[in-house]
């Protein structure tokens, strides 16, 4: 059984940093795509940011230059680095394990709240 547990989310002021880690258990020896998504109140599930298990990433627009993802596969781990946080990153960010076999495993969810 796949189970990912994300931590790190807090309250941060205008211009802060967080660090989320998502540690993925169950994934067994197949190959999967680790994504953070985010889900602000009242809106859809967005993407944020994704890596693949060789290591290439890819961000949406509104965090590139701000967050930075990345993946220790020793660990099953995948991070977020997040710099410069506003308060339109807002929102439940989602750890999420994707191949083309299973489609997505997701974690429960942690929340990040950019306040002064």
């Amino acid at each position: 059984q796949v189970q990912l547990v994300e931590s790190g989310g807090g309250l941060v002021q205008p211009g802060g940093s967080l660090r989320l880690s998502c540690i993925a258990s169950g994934l067994g020896r197949d190959v999967y795509a680790l994504s953070w998504y985010r889900q602000a109140p009242g809106k859809e599930r967005k993407f944020v940011a994704t890596v693949s298990s060789g290591g290439t990433t890819n961000y949406d627009d509104s965090v590139k230059g701000r967050f930075t993802i990345s993946r220790d596969n020793a660990k099953n781990s995948v991070d977020l680095q997040m710099k410069m946080l506003q308060p339109e990153d807002t929102a439940v960010y989602y750890c999420a394990a994707y191949n083309q076999r299973v489609g997505y495993h997701w974690g429960q969810g942690t929340q990040v709240t950019v306040s002064s």
